[in-house]
C-alpha cells in the first residue's frame, strides 16, 4: 500500500494545499431547452490538463415528457471523446455506423482520428417519458503519431467497468 504524505485540504481553501494548483470556474451554455454544459477546460488560465482539452460536465437536468438533446451530426479529427452518464440516456450514432444508446455506468470511447461524424441525441423511447440526465464528457488529444489514426468507436456496458466502493457506500 503506498501513501502520501501531505496535509489535507481544509474545507473551503484550495490553497492550502500543495496538490491543488488552481480553481477553474467552469462556463455554462445552455445547448437548447434548458440544458446547461458547463465546460471547465479549456480556459484562459488552462489549456489542458494532461490529455485532457474539453472538460464538460451535462446537467443535471429534468427534460419533461416529449423534450430531449439533439446535438445535431458533427465532425471531429485528432482527438478522442469519452461519454460517461450518470442518469438518463443519449442516443449515439456516427459516420461508422455506430448506433446506440449510452447509458448510467456505461462508457463510450469515440476515437475521432482521421475523421469522424456523429450525433447525439435523446432516444424516442426516452424522450416520450423525459427524466434526469447527467453525465461527463472528456475530450483527449491524442498523440500527434496516432491523431491521424482510423477513427473508431467502442462502447463499455456498465457491468463490464470495474466499480471501487468506500467503507461508506458498503455501508448504505
Amino acid at each position: 500500500m503506498s501513501t502520501l504524505h501531505d496535509i489535507d485540504p481544509q474545507t473551503g481553501d484550495p490553497a492550502s494545499c500543495d496538490a491543488v494548483d488552481m480553481v477553474l470556474v467552469p462556463r455554462a451554455h445552455d445547448i437548447g431547452d434548458g440544458f446547461m454544459v458547463r465546460r471547465a477546460l479549456p480556459s484562459a488560465a488552462r489549456r489542458m490538463v494532461g490529455p485532457f482539452i474539453f472538460l464538460d460536465q451535462m446537467g443535471p437536468a429534468l427534460l419533461p415528457p416529449g423534450k430531449g438533446i439533439d446535438v445535431r451530426p458533427h465532425p471531429h479529427i485528432g482527438l478522442a471523446t469519452v461519454t460517461y452518464l450518470y442518469e438518463g440516456e443519449i442516443m449515439h450514432r456516427d459516420s461508422l455506423g455506430s448506433a446506440l444508446p449510452i447509458r448510467p455506468g456505461a462508457l463510450n470511447w469515440m476515437t475521432a482520428g482521421s475523421g469522424i461524424a456523429h450525433s447525439e441525441r435523446s432516444g424516442a423511447d426516452w424522450r416520450a417519458h423525459g427524466g434526469t440526465l447527467s453525465g461527463l464528457q472528456l475530450w483527449v488529444a491524442l498523440p500527434q503519431a496516432v491523431e491521424e489514426t482510423a477513427p473508431a468507436f467502442d462502447h463499455y456496458d456498465a457491468e463490464k467497468l470495474p466499480v471501487v466502493r468506500d467503507a461508506a457506500s458498503r455501508r448504505g
